[in-house]
């Protein structure tokens, strides 16, 4: 029987200078098993004690040299399952990090192991599967390479760990039913990954470099040895629920109470394509929105956190590769348009929910194509009318990193006799040169016909209308240097019910430059790296009248331990054709030029350890006058089962235009307790005096089979002046249950 092969030998010194991206890629024989695997941690079972696959090489600190501490990994399948077995040698394992052992687990900030499968061998798309040694869990789904990273996807799937004398060690379970997959072959993808957290440490089996992470499945190694045959894909699962809730809004006189059902099913159509379906679905356990102090004279942006809506989101995403985030201590979404963001079907403008009647999502491989498809139907609320939703994504791959896609999304009133609807359509491609140079090119067209328009979009005209949108960048992600040119154009008319955009009727141009020097007299300082950097974002309108320029300028410091340190300056630029509001207390902002030029200190200690911090200091200008920012969160983990944060941001600004001043605090605590990894307990509470308004979030969440929940969440709205005003609360007792055919 053929054994595992064992990864290449570590690179000699010059080889390491040249780029591990360069090294021959790592391949691994999945084993038949021939007697059960019984997954309890302990690596005791015959498919165990053959070769393993080892030889990690460093992405950090030490890029290209052998990982400080052995790992030996193994992979086989029977029974319908994939197994991955790991035993983590620590020369200390007395100081293994381990500070969480909630679902889902941040991994950046302790000890883990992971595998990332690339089930359709495409170089592009796959699942991740983490752990840490307490044996908690986290997956994710992964498009184009990590472009999009779906944190919310769930999969049935077990996992179990053992603390031993050398170390810790592994035993995994992987369902094929879980994961899509080609619907021959036998050969997929596969990575593994190591973080030791006291080193600050990230180790992978095909090596990567240290710009990059494990999602880059371009430089994955190979796994073969896999059935021909598998029960993979072909599944049928229901998902019923029941829900009772009381409400009373704030400075109501009574309580409501309702009773209501549902359902969502999962049909695996063929091995690459699923079928999704969803009646009367409730999100009442979905975590609140967490407030923030706006100085911009957009709305905020406040990610979509709907599990329904988050699977298999990546499909649907249009745009080109983010930087790698850690040049950014605060990543951002695209500020200019997200050309399909599913927050915007249930949810009003105001944030109210609107009642979704039903949907159907169609996701995965065929016929050499990965498609997305979306109908939702919405009902009334308060004025707002229901409304149908779609939206259609297909994408081809081209060569080896590079693909070509369309996409069609539309909105129409179900009562607007056809009269009040918007279309959307359009292409684009994705482009990987020769030394990691990526281009993304993207053209949208809108049609629309009744009201549209965003909040501080400008307001469409009734009648039907078109318009179109263009964007295009080249850029570079590299160890040293990192760059990106982008153009984009938006003409007044265009319109996108489905997507997030700020303003219409632009030109934009950008430039994202940086660079990432590594000193060995810094790193004895306890600096790792230094990353100066800028931005230049420069907006004028159709007729060349200059809207808008922002220049961040910066050096970041990341330190040995995982803190970083960033000084920065951002003058910026903004005309204003129409007056708007900072604070509901004093007036607004008229319309006009203004020109200001803010300085801010910002980073983080070591976020493993048991106390740590993050900060934010602004000082200097603010539109037409001055401000002074704090922003200070300090994080508390005593133990892997409790963890709490306590963070303030105050705001104190005086402004010539209006002449007025206003402070604005907010204080936010959050706690979470896990009895174990199948239960726990989370809190949100939010208090901002400015307004007398106290907030809080509670949600009880028991995993009581797989994909199985029983959730009770608490929310309340407190006025504190003393007026006597009722509080406005609410009870939500939620039980949902996989049934699997």
């Amino acid at each position: 029987m053929a054994l595992p092969v064992v990864a290449q030998e570590p690179p000699a010194p010059g080889e390491a200078e040249a780029g591990v991206a360069s090294l021959p890629r790592p391949t691994l024989v999945a084993r038949t098993l021939t007697a059960p695997i019984r997954v309890d941690g302990v690596l005791d079972e015959p498919a165990w004690q053959a070769e393993p696959a080892t030889g990690f090489i460093q992405a950090e600190p030490d890029e290209g040299l052998p990982a400080t501490e052995h790992t030996h990994v193994w992979v086989a399948h029977g029974d319908g399952n994939l197994y991955v077995a790991a035993r983590l040698h620590d020369a200390r394992p007395g100081r293994l990090v381990v500070n969480d052992i909630r679902k889902d687990f941040d991994d950046r900030v302790q000890d883990a192991f992971a595998v990332i499968l690339d089930t359709f061998h495409d170089r592009r798309n796959g699942y991740v599967f983490v752990t840490n040694p307490a044996g908690a869990r986290t997956d994710r789904q992964i498009a184009n390479e990590g472009r999009e990273i779906n944190a919310s996807w769930d999969a049935i799937w077990r996992v179990e760990t053992a603390r031993v004398e050398d170390g810790w060690t592994v035993e995994m379970e992987i369902p094929f039913r879980s994961i899509r997959s080609a619907a021959t072959g036998e050969v997929w993808g596969i990575n593994f990954s190591r973080r030791i957290r006291r080193n600050n440490e990230i180790a992978f089996w095909a090596p990567v470099p240290r710009a990059y992470g494990l999602t880059r499945l371009s430089l994955a190694g190979t796994l073969s040895g896999l059935p021909g045959t598998r029960t993979a894909g072909r599944d049928l699962r229901l998902t019923p629920y029941a829900l009772a809730n009381t409400v009373r809004g704030t400075g109501g006189p009574s309580f409501d109470s309702e009773l209501q059902g549902g359902f969502d099913l999962k049909w695996g159509l063929t091995r690459g394509l699923a079928l999704d379906l969803t009646v009367n679905p409730d999100f009442a356990q979905v975590e609140a929105d967490e407030q923030r102090v706006n100085l911009t004279q957009f709305s905020l942006f406040f990610p979509e956190k709907r599990r329904f809506f988050l699977e298999n989101s990546g499909l649907f995403f249009v745009g080109d590769q983010a930087r790698n985030t850690r040049g950014n201590l605060l990543p951002r979404v695209d500020e200019d348009l997200l050309p399909f963001f599913s927050r915007r079907i249930g949810l009003t403008e105001d944030g109210r929910t609107q009642p979704i009647h039903g949907g159907a999502r169609l996701t995965g491989n065929a016929a050499g194509f990965q498609l997305g498809a979306m109908a939702m139907r919405t009902g009334d609320v308060e004025g707002v009318p229901g409304s149908d939703f779609g939206v259609f994504r297909a994408r081809r791959n081209l060569f080896r990193s590079s693909e070509i896609g369309g996409i069609f999304m539309f909105r129409r009133a179900t009562d607007g006799g056809g009269e009040n609807f918007n279309r959307i359509y359009g292409g684009d491609t994705n482009i990987r040169f020769p030394r990691e140079i990526d281009l993304s090119v993207y053209y949208l067209a809108s049609d629309a016909k009744g009201p549209g328009g965003e909040e501080g979009v400008t307001p469409s005209p009734a009648g039907e209308r078109g318009g179109h949108t263009v964007r295009a960048s080249i850029g570079h992600d590299g160890n040293f240097l990192h760059f990106k040119l982008a153009y984009m154009e938006m003409s007044p008319d265009f319109q996108n019910d489905l997507g997030f955009l700020r303003r219409t009727g632009f030109r934009k141009y950008f430039v994202d430059w940086g660079i990432r020097p590594r000193y060995e007299f810094a790193r004895r300082l306890g600096v790792r790296e230094i990353h100066p950097h800028l931005e230049w974002h420069y907006y004028d309108d159709l007729d060349n009248r200059m809207l808008a320029k922002w220049l961040h300028t910066g050096v970041t410091f990341f330190m040995n331990s995982g803190g970083n340190v960033q000084i920065q300056v951002d003058p910026r630029f903004e005309r204003i054709d129409r007056p708007f509001t900072l604070d509901r207390r004093i007036d607004p902002i008229p319309p006009g030029s203004y020109s200001w030029a803010p300085w801010s200190l910002t980073g983080g200690t070591d976020a493993s350890r048991m106390f740590s911090f993050r900060w934010r200091g602004t000082l200097g200008e603010l539109w037409s006058g001055t401000q002074k920012t704090l922003s200070l969160t300090m994080n508390f983990k005593p133990s892997h089962t409790f963890r709490a944060s306590v963070a303030v941001t105050r705001t104190d600004a005086t402004l010539d235009l209006p002449d007025a001043s206003f402070e604005r605090t907010l204080w936010t605590v959050r706690t979470n307790y896990s009895f174990n990894p199948d239960m726990f307990v989370d809190a949100l509470v939010q208090y901002d005096p400015a307004y007398n308004v106290f907030n809080s979030n509670v949600r009880f969440n028991l995993i009581h089979a797989p994909l199985s929940d029983l959730f009770l969440v608490w929310n309340e709205q407190r006025i504190t002046t003393g007026d006597g005003t009722p509080p406005g609360r609410s009870l939500t007792l939620k039980l949902t249950r996989m049934l699997s055919f």
